[in-house]
């Protein structure tokens, strides 16, 4: 592992503003650089040619720009990892179709690769702040293709508010920051609607600025208005939604090792735990095989619960955005206020945590875990929060 603040120390700073490409191959930042090397992009939007190329680019036009010079170190800092690694996903996601170069949800492909990249070989996790700038950085890539078209797409709006929800968690992620990006990656390319893409990222900030979301996130009159909007049971936003809650189920999220067991004893002492290990173990059912049958039990003894309005806990790994949306689907059906508890703990103390526990988890299958984790996010649920263990 790499020094954590080597890549740091490689950002664009006074009085040149340089970006030192010999520097950024030597660090672990090198083989992806490399991988980018002859990736191929429609020459219709990109006729400077390969991914490679067009990083330099949008790295340089970044380094170039005022409103990226007059951001405080850390800012710049996280904004320029963002825009060198904003489309390593085209590395896994670029095919040719009918004819075309395209890369679908190369976005979402190349947060999740950042996260990996800077956790293991940065150790940027465990620890909050850097927690806070790895995730920053993800963020910004996860979203790095809104701005162009949040103007004009029918949601639109819902999008931003969506993304903008993410500074409660991140107090350095703003649209704001997420535009000066999207800016960098138009300027650093070579494409007939230029013009038109660098006014449609302004109208964006326009449109943030108008709903409150440029600088921050956008406040809501309460917890279960801002959830009710953005789980699409709202249309307007400033509407006050009545609250019928009867108390709070909490869902827990981390990787083995985490210290999900040791924080609910903690914080949630003589809550009902539905947890899946321990149904696992009840059951005879391991870790690593077909899990249907321990989560049909789970869900089956949440339901009792839900149905006698009683608060519980929900103990499992949940590191993925669409797990976590049926289970806050199910809690709220039955009209309960759902908190994700989100926990994660250094790469080293982590794997020596799974290696005391009663059922290890194979390393290799933490690791699979880790390539597929995405921390939930500010709109998820009613109330989010990130900890460090």
């Amino acid at each position: 592992m790499e020094g954590k603040d080597t890549i740091l120390r490689l950002c664009p700073t006074p009085p040149d503003w340089s970006v030192s490409w010999d520097a950024l191959r030597r660090t672990s930042l090198g083989t992806l650089l490399l991988q980018m090397t002859g990736v191929p992009q429609n020459p219709a939007y990109h006729g400077e040619g390969d991914v490679l190329t067009h990083t330099k680019m949008v790295c340089e036009a970044l380094a170039g720009l005022d409103q990226f010079r007059r951001l405080n170190e850390r800012r710049r800092q996280e904004v320029f990892l963002a825009a060198l690694l904003h489309d390593i996903g085209k590395i896994r996601r670029t095919r040719l179709e009918d004819g075309h170069w395209t890369s679908p949800h190369h976005a979402a492909t190349g947060a999740a690769m950042a996260r990996e990249l800077l956790w293991l070989d940065c150790g940027w996790c465990g620890q909050p702040d850097r927690q806070a700038m790895r995730e920053t950085v993800c963020i910004l890539i996860r979203y790095h293709t809104l701005p162009p078209h949040a103007a004009y797409e029918a949601d639109g709006v819902k999008r931003l508010l969506k993304a903008a929800a993410n500074g409660a968690l991140l107090p350095d992620f703003s649209i704001e920051l997420l535009c000066l990006l999207a800016k960098a990656d138009i300027l650093g390319r070579i494409c007939g609607d230029r013009a038109e893409l660098l006014e449609a990222v302004e109208l964006c900030e326009v449109t943030a600025e108008e709903y409150g979301c440029l600088t921050g996130p956008r406040p809501f009159p309460s917890r279960h208005t801002g959830y009710s909007y953005f789980s699409g049971k709202l249309e307007l936003p400033d509407y006050e939604l009545y609250d019928a809650a009867w108390g709070e189920a909490v869902l827990m999220c981390g990787l083995p090792g985490t210290g999900k067991d040791t924080w609910i004893a903690s914080h949630c002492p003589g809550m009902p735990v539905v947890s899946l290990d321990a149904i696992r173990a009840e059951l005879g059912i391991s870790p690593t095989g077909p899990q249907k049958r321990a989560v049909d039990e789970a869900r089956a003894r949440a339901k009792v619960l839900l149905r006698e309005k009683r608060p519980f806990v929900w103990n499992a790994a949940n590191i993925s955005a669409d797990l976590r949306r049926g289970l806050v689907e199910l809690f709220t059906a039955y009209r309960a206020s759902v908190h994700i508890v989100y926990l994660e703990t250094e790469w080293g103390e982590e794997r020596r945590r799974n290696a005391n526990r009663a059922a290890v988890v194979p390393e290799q299958a933490i690791l699979r875990m880790l390539s597929k984790l995405t921390p939930p996010e500010g709109f998820e649920a009613h109330r989010v929060e990130w900890r460090c263990t």
